[in-house]
């Protein structure tokens, strides 16, 4: 029997049980040609700009980033940030399009992991390499710098992460006779065991956002996507990881023990909040976003790793994160590099954006700082979150890439599997559609698309 077919077994069990029960009673930005200078900055040109007036505009939607901001400018009194919010991340995007369209383009931005690639391409962003930034990939974690990262160029810095583990409600999981559970087998007949004796659903798997189950992917080792840096993509949602994970989900789906509500709109945090869901396969930004969610059952919270396929191999798959980026067309590349440098290797800087602004840090030495890593968490009844979650981040595969369309996959994505998902329909054959929406505009865009 295959590992595929042992798991979808193992599944098909817990459907069938929970069938009679009810019938009795949620890359690595491969880089095109380098933007920028080639060679390499010295520090009297570094000293130089960083002792002359200079005023450098920064986007970014990172709550109270002006407090790190006044760090630096306390550190380089000749320097002023002006700092601007544009409204989120997929508004940013826009609007820095246009920006570079128009040649007038702020000097530092926040752009997440997975859409690197669509400015790299376009050469909309400076290389960072030659301002020592290749210099510094030792402090962070291993899949953060996969995604800034390439062997001749460095495309941001890496802000923060979204490793993913599992949040669970030890109430609802008492009252069901079941504990966290540590493989997806076990998940499977917790779903079950809970909804049967509690009427709760284990979790949320939605089709709003492709970050959940891309996260699953993640882990399972699946990777859907490829990108060279050039002209060709590959897209792989054929392969057996893939095939597992979706199928394994699918039955979950069709057997009614997992919902599939939009996340992180009102009626989820009610449902949060009210214990229609015991549990939520959060990234580790998700602890502290629930605290203000679901407020009401504070101390009823524990937070894990997710379920294995592989007890014996922990991994994990990253939701979220971002980098902070120079663009190619700044007026102010020295400064804008130090600037970006300062946000995300300075102490106090990570330090306090981890433990004041809850931004979880992809720096090693302040994810493992005792202020950090051992900060307990009252919501949590006294539990030390962020050293499961700093745990959870070494297991996550720094093989990951994205596509350079990622804004198409997205839309693409609510149109067909994530719609499905919703609607609980077939995820095969929706799976199916998104591929070839994938492909074919892929091949629309100019690119030679691999399908293995």
């Amino acid at each position: 029997m295959t590992r595929v077919q042992r798991r979808r077994r193992v599944v098909a069990g817990a459907v069938v049980a929970a069938t009679a029960v009810m019938l009795s009673a949620c890359g690595t930005p491969a880089a095109p040609g380098s933007s920028g200078s080639a060679e390499t900055v010295s520090q009297a040109e570094i000293d130089k700009a960083m002792s002359t007036p200079t005023t450098i505009d920064f986007w970014s939607w990172v709550p109270d980033i002006q407090n790190q901001i006044d760090l630096f400018e306390a550190k380089y009194p000749e320097i002023t940030v002006k700092l601007s919010n544009q409204g989120g991340a997929t508004a940013q995007y826009q609007k820095l399009r246009a920006a570079v369209k128009s040649g007038d383009v702020p000097d530092a931005v926040q752009i997440e992991y997975s859409f690197l690639p669509s400015f790299t391409i376009t050469e909309s962003l400076e290389n960072l390499a030659p301002y020592g930034a290749g210099e510094l990939s030792d402090q962070f974690v291993d899949s953060a710098w996969a995604m800034v990262g390439t062997d001749d160029a460095v495309w941001g810095l890496p802000q923060d992460l979204g490793p993913t583990g599992q949040l669970y409600r030890t109430d609802i999981f008492e009252a069901a006779g079941v504990e966290a559970p540590t493989t997806w087998d076990e998940y499977a007949e917790a779903a079950a065991a809970i909804k049967e004796k509690t009427g709760s659903y284990i979790s949320d798997l939605p089709g709003n956002s492709f970050s959940p189950i891309l996260a699953l992917l993640w882990q399972a080792g699946a990777r859907p996507f490829g990108y060279d840096g050039d002209k060709t993509v590959t897209i792989d949602l054929d392969s057996d990881e893939v095939t597992e994970v979706i199928g394994y989900w699918n039955d979950l789906i069709q057997a009614d023990l997992v919902d599939t509500a939009p996340q992180l709109d009102d009626n989820w945090y009610q449902s949060i909040s009210s214990g229609k869901y015991a549990s939520w396969l959060a990234a580790a930004w998700g602890p502290v976003f629930l605290q203000g969610t679901a407020a009401d059952t504070s101390g009823l919270w524990q937070a894990t790793e997710m379920p294995q396929w592989d007890a014996s191999e922990p991994a994990s798959g990253n939701q979220g994160g971002s980098a902070i980026t120079v663009t190619a067309d700044s007026d102010a590349k020295i400064v804008a590099a130090e600037f970006v440098k300062f946000l995300a290797t300075d102490a106090e800087a990570t330090q306090t954006l981890a433990t004041e602004q809850f931004i979880f840090p992809s720096r090693i030495e302040t994810l493992d700082s005792p202020e950090v890593r051992d900060q307990e968490m009252e919501f949590y009844a006294g539990q030390k979150v962020n050293g499961v979650f700093a745990d959870i981040a070494q297991t996550v595969d720094s093989d990951w890439q994205w596509l350079p369309y990622n804004d198409f996959a997205s839309s693409s994505f609510k149109e067909t599997l994530g719609a499905a998902i919703t609607e609980k329909k077939d995820l095969f054959a929706a799976l199916a559609d998104w591929k070839d929406e994938l492909v074919s505009y892929g091949e629309a865009q100019g690119f030679t698309v691999v399908t293995p």
